[in-house]
């Protein structure tokens, strides 16, 4: 709508998109896709396009699609803008795209905004945005490396720290960390007598990237995938904190898929250790994957739950 009213054009020639989700319903033929998140490379080169991590050779000219991490928006803005070409930029106003707007007035040239709904698109044209760049890998509390607009990017987050330290002394066997991050969680398992190997399921490339730094175990396995995904090996533990923030508002959805394919990668025998936000209502989805379950501790923000003898549909 942008494009047809004029407010903004779209440059000539061969172009970078920037996290562009996989609901969008149009990008410019021939595009580049930049994203580190494995659903939406998967279904970005099912339509067609090369999709990286990185932008790779040379761009008349880029967009980028704002996320909801303030200071991954204005990193990818920078990213984009050091291409040299003009640089659009398309987000939610529940995404933090009018604050970002702003900020690009203040930092360099913008132009005004066009807004529609909740949405608003704005041209950036020149302007030195490389102190927005963010260090790919940085060293948070604890001494743990992490990555810029990851979950949890500060440190341990305190619904993973209580279920490291609800988790059993022995956990025999093959365990998978779904939705692992940067391995927090994972480290805490090595730890445990008898595992003999880990698999790290994670949907961000970066995310991923920093587990490798912090582990250093020939036990851990880094899988770059999609955790709603059953596993082929059927294992004898899963552990998970599930995200449920793809977008402002809370989306249960994704968590109550992250406990169908767990149920789906267990052994008959095998085990789930979940941590979740209070709030969220998994146990009609925890009772329907799986025959047993307990609340084995928590606080008020969070709940933690175990989960045995997973339903015969949940496996393949």
């Amino acid at each position: 709508m942008a494009l047809d009213a004029g407010a903004v054009e779209l440059p000539e020639g061969r172009l970078a998109v920037f996290r562009p989700g996989a609901g969008e319903a149009w990008l410019p033929e021939g595009a580049e896709v930049v994203t580190g998140f494995y659903p939406d490379v998967v279904a970005w080169e099912g339509r067609g396009f090369s999709v990286s991590q990185a932008p790779k050779g040379e761009f008349s000219g880029a967009i980028v699609f704002v996320p909801r991490s303030k200071a991954l928006a204005k990193d990818l803005l920078a990213q984009a803008a050091a291409l040299g070409g003009p640089v659009l930029v398309d987000g939610a106003k529940t995404d933090g795209i009018e604050s970002l707007w702003k900020a690009a007035r203040k930092q360099g040239d913008a132009s005004a905004a066009f807004s529609k709904a909740h949405g608003k698109v704005f041209a950036v044209t020149g302007g030195d945005f490389s102190a927005w760049r963010l260090q790919e890998v940085s060293e948070a509390e604890g001494g743990w490396i992490t990555a810029a607009g990851v979950f949890s990017a500060d440190g341990p987050d305190a619904g993973s720290e209580l279920l490291a330290a609800a988790l059993p002394a022995q956990m025999k066997g093959r365990v998978a960390d779904l939705g692992a991050g940067w391995g927090y969680l994972s480290a805490a398992v090595l730890k445990r007598e008898g595992v003999v190997a880990v698999e790290l399921v994670e949907a961000e490339w970066a995310a991923l990237e920093a587990a490798r730094k912090n582990l250093d175990d020939p036990r851990a396995r880094f899988t770059w995938g999609d955790a709603t995904a059953p596993l082929g090996d059927p294992l004898d533990h899963v552990v998970m904190n599930p995200p449920f923030h793809p977008a402002r508002a809370a989306n249960p959805g994704l968590g109550t898929a992250f406990i169908a394919s767990a149920a789906a990668s267990l052994k008959p025998s095998g085990k789930l250790w979940m941590v979740a936000n209070r709030h969220l209502p998994y146990e009609a989805a925890l009772a329907a994957h799986f025959g047993e379950v307990s609340e084995i501790g928590g606080d008020t923000r969070f709940k933690l739950f175990s989960a045995a003898r997973p339903a015969r549909q949940g496996r393949r």
